[in-house]
């Protein structure tokens, strides 16, 4: 397995690189398919969420830059639709560095202005997929023009103090949370995903820890 690039160092690099296939855990009750320490760590309280709905909550912190997060898009789709009641869903977008910054501020502008569900696939779809040049703000808010998105009030939220706010804030919980690549799945505020194989161990690991903490919340 690949080893998951720092913080620091993760400029043009996405976390997750997948090594050989491998199938989900059993669900033996005497014995947990995972392992604290290895395909996840429980991190320090007090645990920081993204919001206080009440409801156990999977975060996948992500990129539009990050070649993997495209990869494991069609999986993140399939879970949010197998979640049980009493779990939510939510994305935070990485800006790790400069580079990545302008795809945050594309996705809470796209998010702001009602057009995220029908655009979030397909740029990922343009950028790696078709080779569409999406990186540079310009060039994102190109793409979201194509989807008739008005260009001009796109730019004007994208770069405004409220998104500036709302990235800070985001740097602040996903180095909190001790993320250093994407994918990236935070339960909870108290679970994240750490040495994992393959996309389906992700999701296998994210419906067990999100059904732990439905279990201890007792819904």
């Amino acid at each position: 397995m690949f080893k998951l690039p720092s913080f620091r160092s993760a400029a043009l690099l996405c976390g997750l690189l997948l090594a050989s296939a491998c199938t989900a855990a059993g669900t033996d009750s005497a014995q947990a398919p995972f392992t604290d320490g290895n395909e996840y760590v429980t991190l320090p309280a007090p645990y920081q969420r993204v919001s206080n709905s009440g409801k156990v909550e999977v975060v996948e912190v992500f990129s539009y830059a990050c070649i993997h997060c495209a990869e494991f898009s069609p999986y993140v789709d399939q879970l949010r639709k197998e979640l049980p009641a009493g779990v939510e869903f939510k994305l935070v977008p990485a800006p790790f560095n400069d580079s990545w910054v302008p795809f945050a501020r594309g996705y809470y502008a796209a998010k702001k202005m009602g057009v995220l569900d029908r655009t979030h696939d397909l740029l990922f779809d343009k950028k790696f997929k078709d080779q569409y040049p999406i990186n540079s703000m310009d060039e994102i808010a190109s793409f979201y023009a194509s989807q008739g998105v008005n260009r001009e009030q796109f730019l004007k939220i994208a770069t405004s103090p409220e998104i500036d706010a709302q990235i800070k804030k985001d740097l602040a919980l996903i180095q909190a949370w001790g993320v250093d690549g994407t994918p990236t799945i935070v339960v909870d505020g108290k679970y994240r995903s750490n040495n994992i194989k393959d996309f389906p161990q992700l999701v296998a690991l994210t419906k067990w820890l999100a059904q732990q903490e439905l279990n201890a919340k007792g819904k």
